[in-house]
């Protein structure tokens, strides 16, 4: 197994991988895997660093101010310093050659500007070394890794790959006329698609010398080797029989070469698929988002109950306060916990509330 560098701003690193390994194996140690972070005593950054910064070509600033503001923040249970660069949501697919567009000066958000006016002439699908969004994504990366070393880790980037790539490059209306119109050249275009995920992956992974250190994701999860968030948000506009002809495939691929993976699983609308995405024997654990205007997290525990029963992780994110609620009701085998205490002392009272009652 690789030797991860000791980490200053995570001192008891060593320990937190040991609760990392056995989350990963559906294993209990003395208690649920927990991340969970405070503030540090005394003065600390008044910001840390915006979402998407770097994405200018800026990276002094952003790298400067990330590595101050996690050194003034406590690291506590098996919370693992790391920062996730982001050029926004459809970043894959301006490494395809889309443009992109923010909100605002301080980029607040991007999307994609679709360039495909039909798959013959679009296919096959490639990214060019020369990318101007791919060539600054791998600078950051470096840039992060090289002024970290010694303190935190880099972690992977949100890929919205398979069909949602598809849909950033041609559009989401026009897509789902595609699959209509032109299924045959749908199947092509996810081929092609599917075939840049491992190289796009591995570039990345090296980039941010993560074969070393771990690597993480947006969600913050730590593993020896490859990690990744992985998610299908188009799937909410398509039905069973569709998704398993053009999707599922292409989920059990991405799953199949990670070493562990937690799936976005974004709005009920999408919960059409739920056993389809269960039945993904190397998705390790699912990350459910209810989405804007529907019930609160709290309030679909049987859910994630039957997620655990298909013998796959929940990630809850709450207050401490409002963990014990959920371990009354989760097998806590089968659960890790994100959360932000207000002090170190209540972070480390969570994790041995945690310990005593499990």
């Amino acid at each position: 197994m690789q030797q991860t560098e000791e980490l200053e701003f995570k001192p008891d690193l060593q320990e937190a991988k040991r609760y990392w390994r056995a989350f990963w194996a559906h294993e209990i140690i003395d208690r649920p895997c927990i991340h969970i972070t405070a503030p540090k005593d005394g003065p600390r950054p008044e910001q840390s660093p915006f979402y998407m910064e770097g994405s200018d070509g800026n990276f002094d600033e952003p790298v400067e101010r990330l590595v101050e503001y996690h050194a003034h923040t406590y690291w506590g249970g098996d919370a693992i310093p790391n920062y996730c660069p982001s050029f926004g949501p459809d970043q894959f697919s301006a490494f395809l050659g889309a443009d992109l567009e923010f909100l605002s000066p301080n980029r607040g958000t991007s999307w994609s500007v679709p360039f495909v006016e039909n798959w013959e002439d679009a296919l096959p699908l490639s990214i060019d070394p020369e990318n101007e969004w791919w060539g600054r994504m791998l600078e950051f990366v470096k840039r992060i890794a090289e002024a970290t070393v010694g303190k935190m880790i880099v972690a992977h980037l949100d890929l919205h790959t398979n069909i949602d790539a598809l849909s950033a490059i041609r559009g989401p209306q026009q897509l789902c006329e595609d699959l209509l119109d032109c299924p045959d050249l749908v199947d092509r275009a996810m081929q092609s698609v599917r075939s840049l995920f491992a190289p796009a992956y591995d570039a990345i992974y090296e980039a941010g010398d993560m074969a070393r250190r771990g690597s993480m994701c947006w969600i913050p999860t730590y593993g020896e080797g490859k990690v990744l968030t992985l998610q299908c948000d188009f799937c909410c506009m398509i039905g069973p029989a569709m998704f398993r002809r053009f999707i599922l495939p292409a989920l059990e691929e991405e799953a199949a070469f990670l070493d562990h993976s937690i799936y976005h699983y974004d709005g009920p609308d999408a919960l059409v698929h739920l056993d389809d995405i269960l039945g993904i024997e190397a998705i390790g654990a699912i990350q459910w988002v209810p989405g804007a205007g529907n019930r609160p997290f709290i309030e679909w525990m049987d859910l994630l109950k039957k997620i655990q029963e298909a013998g796959k992780a929940v990630w809850v994110a709450c207050s401490p306060s409002e963990i014990p609620v959920y371990h009354r009701e989760l097998r806590p085998e089968l659960v890790f916990y994100t959360s932000h205490a207000k002090t170190r002392k209540e972070a480390d009272d969570t994790v041995e509330w945690l310990r005593k009652n499990t």
